[in-house]
């Protein structure tokens, strides 16, 4: 089974991203705005429980902390992602490495760059366009961060949650 591990961010977060996405981002319908802190690793049955318990040690040790956009900004000339740039505190990155740690899956591709996708797939001048016009944008919108998802990808593509764990201990 292929497992993933994100944040979802607030309904106005994810409202203002899926404006764009509708149009931007073929992957829209597949999951919801979002922040992957581990991208997808196959996992057996067998590694539910211990995989579960090593997502709670981390949670617990993990306080909330903000989650604040700074701007739109783009991953050219690697792809032609267009994305919400999450600022990258310490927290999020100390739980981003702790997830890459002990944990089933590869190690990342490329380096933390907290983010939430809104454009993705995009041809080079649609890119060019899009991107001019939304690195103008102003955004200011800030949230508290209190849990993380353990999802799981349907037979369809879509990915869905499997289990929340918020953080501090219980």
């Amino acid at each position: 089974m292929k497992f993933g591990v994100a944040i979802f961010p607030s309904k106005k977060l994810q409202d203002l991203a899926n404006s764009y996405r509708k149009r931007y981002d073929p992957h829209y319908a597949l999951i919801s705005p979002h922040i992957t802190l581990k991208g997808p690793f196959e996992a057996a049955e067998d590694q539910f429980k211990d995989l579960s318990q090593r997502l709670t040690q981390i949670a617990s040790a993990t306080r909330p902390f903000p989650l604040r956009v700074l701007k739109v900004s783009s991953f050219k000339p690697v792809n032609n992602v267009i994305y919400f740039k999450i600022d990258p505190i310490e927290p999020l990155a100390k739980l981003q490495l702790a997830l890459h740690t002990d944990i089933i899956g590869d190690a990342p591709e490329y380096s933390f760059v907290p983010h939430i996708t809104i454009g993705q797939q995009l041809s080079n001048d649609e890119h060019s366009d899009v991107y001019g016009q939304l690195r103008m944008m102003k955004i200011e919108h800030e949230e508290l961060c209190d849990r993380f998802h353990l999802l799981y990808q349907l037979e369809n593509g879509a990915w869905t949650v499997y289990e929340t764990f918020r953080f501090g201990k219980e």
